[in-house]
Parts: C-alpha cells; sequence; structure tokens
C-alpha cells in the first residue's frame, strides 16, 4: 500500500512538474515575441501618450554654464548621481552619440537625439520590457538655473505594472535633480 501511495504521489508530482515547465515555456515564449515585435521610435520630444510620464523642476543656484558641464559629464554621473552605479559615454557628447548606463539594477543603453548647447538634451533608449525618452531643458534665471525634465516610459512591460513604473520614475527624477543641484551648487571648480 505504502508503495503505491508513493508512485501515486510521484505521478502528482510529475505532472505539476511538467505543468509548471509548460506555463515557464509559454510566458518564455510570449515575452520573446514582445520583446522582437516592440518598436520603439527616439523622438525630439516625449510621448504624451506614453502610459508613464513625469515633468519635474528645480532651480539650482549655479550658472547655467557650470550645471551644464557638469550635466554633461556622463561618465562622472555615478560620483554625483546616487542612483547611477555606471555610466559611460561612447564618444563625445553629440546628437547620435550613445551611452551605456547603469540606474537601480537596470542596465541601459541610450542614444542622444538633440544637443542643444546650454538649452536642451533629448536622449532615449530602451531596457527590457520598457523605452524611456528623456528631455532636459536648462533656462538661465539670472545668474541661477531652471531645469526642467520630462520623461515618458512605455512598452509592454511598463503597461502591465504601470503604477509601479510611474512611482518608481517620478521618486527617480526628483532625486536625480536634487543631487544635480547639491553637485551643482556644492562643488567649486569645474
Amino acid at each position: 500500500m505504502r508503495h503505491l501511495i508513493m508512485h501515486m504521489k510521484n505521478k502528482i508530482w510529475k505532472k505539476v512538474l511538467k505543468a509548471v515547465l509548460s506555463a515557464a515555456a509559454v510566458l518564455a515564449v510570449c515575452v520573446v515575441i514582445l520583446e522582437y515585435k516592440s518598436d520603439y521610435k527616439a523622438s525630439a520630444e516625449i510621448r504624451n501618450d506614453a502610459p508613464v510620464k513625469t515633468k519635474k523642476t528645480i532651480v539650482i543656484n549655479a550658472a547655467i554654464e557650470k550645471v551644464w558641464r557638469i550635466f554633461c559629464d556622463v561618465d562622472k554621473w555615478s560620483s554625483w548621481q546616487n542612483e547611477i552605479s555606471s555610466s559611460k559615454i561612447n564618444g563625445s557628447f553629440k546628437e547620435g552619440v550613445s551611452f551605456d548606463w547603469q540606474s537601480n539594477g537596470l542596465t541601459i543603453h541610450s542614444t542622444l537625439n538633440t544637443v542643444n548647447s546650454h538649452k536642451k538634451i533629448v536622449w532615449s533608449g530602451p531596457a527590457f520590457g520598457s523605452f524611456a525618452i528623456h528631455s532636459w531643458k536648462f533656462k538661465n534665471q539670472n545668474g541661477r538655473t531652471l531645469v526642467e525634465v520630462n520623461e515618458s516610459m512605455e512598452g509592454w512591460l511598463v503597461a502591465l505594472f504601470e503604477s509601479k513604473f510611474q512611482s518608481g520614475l517620478d521618486t527617480s527624477i526628483t532625486h536625480w535633480l536634487n543631487d544635480l543641484k547639491t553637485e551643482s551648487e556644492n562643488i567649486k571648480i569645474r
């Protein structure tokens, strides 16, 4: 009797394991298809119809030239931006040049779409299941600098976890602006 019970338990576990593995395989195929079929396009502005977007501003008590130099030095982002663990630009800071960076555990490959000196920077790039467009505007305000950030995120993973991505984006941009303000106001020579 004991042998029969063990045999039945083994059969049940094998069926459960087979069902779990089958579901995992179907899920993996769906993810591959979704990634393959995703067609993201870079642009000079964020996508207003994206499921996740944010707009934030900050005034920095530093000259626009100083803020611009700090911001455009991609290779040094991780030295002042706490959420970025590494960053490396693949050339000079100009339109068409890409850079690779890690933020909050994500590895991102971005491309500069717009670089209008001391005025505007737009870049975009994909990360697993998502595509983001970042737009940064810089305005001189009597020796201080107004920085405005607009960002949109889209993609199948973003649509699936929209509120999580929205919360994460809002928090991240707030940190980024505060870190840029701290670096720009506290560093003596740049």
